[in-house]
Formats: structure tokens, C-alpha cells, sequence
């Protein structure tokens, strides 16, 4: 302890640390840190989740997180929670979930595969960065449950992990093998994000980048219903006659009625052409154009045994429901 009654100077000292060092350690030191930089940076990252925002399974409390690849992860101290095991290594460092692994191994409760995800956690960076967190796939909680009170049903639980069955009792309850992802979806909100993606996924199948050629779509049989159902002598005296509001009925009982969001699509990707053109010519060849083409044929199904236009939409309602929220139409409600 120094004499003067200061403090150690910190600085000094590591300064001195450093000229103590031969000039191979000292590139041997920095070598080591560029390396683990790298190895941090290509650790998958969380874009989902936070210890702020835990999965709650009764009174359980585990920090859930979504990867960059869509893996769903547990905490690895809250995986120990939630199985009502103490934190730390245990007296012969290992670490508990590797003995936990061991334990179930020896006696033959545990698929091997399964017993290896214990043993080689997940590594990843968190989504708002700090030191790295090690994880564990979401599934594997389930599999523990199950594994331990199955055993504990056929009398073959080792006395060690009987506390550990109450625990899973209460979290099986909770959840089941198929409802833990949503449960993590949920929790860390990449449920949103998922629907949008799984949308987007589904447009992109749906609707063409580039305006097709014209090709004959609609049937004539579709417009000849369409005027009887709205009281409208049929054939027009002009032949290529149609109402303009027939087209705001087409956007209900067809495009409204194929794919979520589909009609807001097509019309946004219409914007960009230079001349108005049909709605169908945005649709693509593989799935678009045959899928309209079997929902058509439904549809006129449909007219043909309906005897009026509100009839004709309440059997549509069953058949085709509408996707999502229904556009504000410039028509009365029995018209929808």
C-alpha cells in the first residue's frame, strides 16, 4: 500500500506492464484481440427480443431472443430458471446444464442429438450489442419436460432430478411441442415482422414486376351474370358497354377475394404504368393468372345460383370471404 495515502496509479502501472512485454507478446496480444473482434463479428445477431421482455410461462420468466436465421433461442440462465436450477458451475466445473445432459444420458432419457444441444449452446451477439450471449434452441426446454416426466411416470427418474419434475409439471402445462415458437414469436414481437414477410412472400408470387400482354381473362358469362344480378338488360346495345362502378364490383367480388393485400398491390404497381391497363395484366403467369382463373369459375358458379345481387354476395361471403379489412366502396351495404 503506498505510503502517501493515494491511490495506485492504474495507468502507470499498465504502462509499465506494456514496456515489460517483448514486441512478439505484444503482437501476439494484438493478433488474439483481431481475432476474437472477428469471431464476434460473425456471430449471428439478434434481431428480436431482450431480457426486458421474457417469455412467461405461469411464473416463470425466461429471456427469449430471434436470431438472424430465424433461430428462436432461450437464455441460458434462463433455461436454468425455468428448470429450477442453480446458476454457476457445479463442483466439478462443469457447467449444470452439461451435467444436466450427462445425467440424462446415463440414464437413457435423452436422444443423443438432443443431449449435445445442452452441451454446445449458441453463441450470438444481442441486438443492441455488449458482450456475446450463449442460447439454446427453444425446443429443447420441451424436450427436457417431456424426457424427465416420462421417466418420472415409468419410475425410471433418478432420485436427482425428482425436484426438477415438479418444475417441468408446471411448465409443460404452459406449452406444448408446437406452441413454444409462437410463444417466442410473441414475446419478442418477430410475430409482426413474420407476417409482413410471409405477406410479402405471397404478393411476390402474385404480382409481376412487368405488365403482361394482354390475354382474355374475364368470361363473357361473368359480365352477362353481372348485369342480371344488377338488373341490367344484357346484351347492351353497345357490346363493349360496362358500367363504371363494375369495376369497383370487380375489385369486391374478385381481387379483394384472392390474396391478402393483393388488390392494394396491383393497383400500387399499376400506378407505375403509363397507361391504365386491366388489373389482370399485373397478376403473374405461374400463380396469379391460374388462380383468378379457378376463383372465376367459382365465382360464376355462384352468380348463376343466386336470383339477385345481394344473394349472390352472401353466397360469395361464404365461398370467398374477403381478405383483412374491406375497402370503403362507393356502394350501399347490401352491395358489400
Amino acid at each position: 500500500m503506498s505510503t502517501t495515502g493515494k491511490k495506485p496509479n492504474r495507468a502507470a502501472g499498465g504502462n509499465a506492464r506494456s514496456k515489460s512485454l517483448t514486441p512478439e507478446r505484444k503482437k501476439e496480444i494484438a493478433l488474439a484481440a483481431v481475432n476474437a473482434k472477428k469471431q464476434k463479428a460473425s456471430l449471428l445477431k439478434a434481431t428480436h427480443g431482450s431480457a426486458e421482455n421474457p417469455l412467461r410461462i405461469g411464473d416463470v420468466e425466461i429471456p427469449c431472443y430471434v436470431l438472424e436465421d430465424e433461430t428462436r433461442v432461450l437464455s441460458q440462465r434462463g433455461l436454468l430458471s425455468g428448470l429450477g436450477m442453480p446458476k454457476g458451475s457445479t463442483p466439478s466445473g462443469d457447467d449444470q446444464l452439461t451435467v444436466l445432459a450427462n445425467t440424462m444420458l446415463a440414464a437413457n432419457l435423452i436422444d443423443p442429438d438432443k443431449a449435445l444441444l445442452l452441451k454446445m449452446p449458441i453463441e450470438f451477439r444481442p441486438k443492441h450489442g455488449g458482450r456475446a450471449a450463449y442460447g439454446y434452441p427453444a425446443t429443447v426446454l420441451a424436450d427436457i419436460c417431456e424426457a424427465v416426466l416420462e421417466a418420472r411416470s415409468s419410475g425410471r427418474l433418478p432420485q436427482r432430478l425428482q425436484q426438477m419434475a415438479k418444475q417441468c409439471e408446471i411448465l409443460i402445462r404452459g406449452f406444448a411441442r408446437v406452441g413454444i415458437i409462437a410463444l417466442v414469436d410473441e414475446a419478442t414481437g418477430f410475430e409482426k415482422v413474420r407476417a409482413r414477410d410471409s405477406l410479402a412472400k405471397i404478393l411476390e408470387a402474385w404480382v409481376a414486376k412487368e405488365l403482361q400482354p394482354y390475354v382474355r381473362t374475364f368470361p363473357p358469362d361473368f359480365y352477362e351474370e353481372l348485369f342480371r344480378l344488377r338488373g341490367l338488360a344484357y346484351p347492351p346495345e353497345n357490346p363493349k358497354f360496362r358500367p363504371q362502378y363494375f369495376g369497383v364490383l370487380t375489385n369486391d367480388i374478385v381481387y379483394e377475394r384472392l390474396a391478402p393485400g393483393l388488390l392494394d398491390e396491383l393497383k400500387k404497381q399499376s400506378s407505375k404504368d403509363e397507361k391504365k391497363a386491366h388489373l389482370h395484366r399485373r397478376l403473374t403467369q405461374e400463380v396469379g393468372h391460374p388462380k383468378l382463373r379457378e376463383h372465376l369459375a367459382s365465382v360464376i358458379t355462384a352468380m348463376k345460383l343466386s336470383s339477385d345481387y345481394k344473394k349472390f354476395i352472401n353466397n360469395l361471403n361464404r365461398l370467398h370471404p374477403r381478405f383483412g379489412d374491406t375497402y370503403t366502396l362507393d356502394l350501399d351495404q347490401k352491395d358489400r
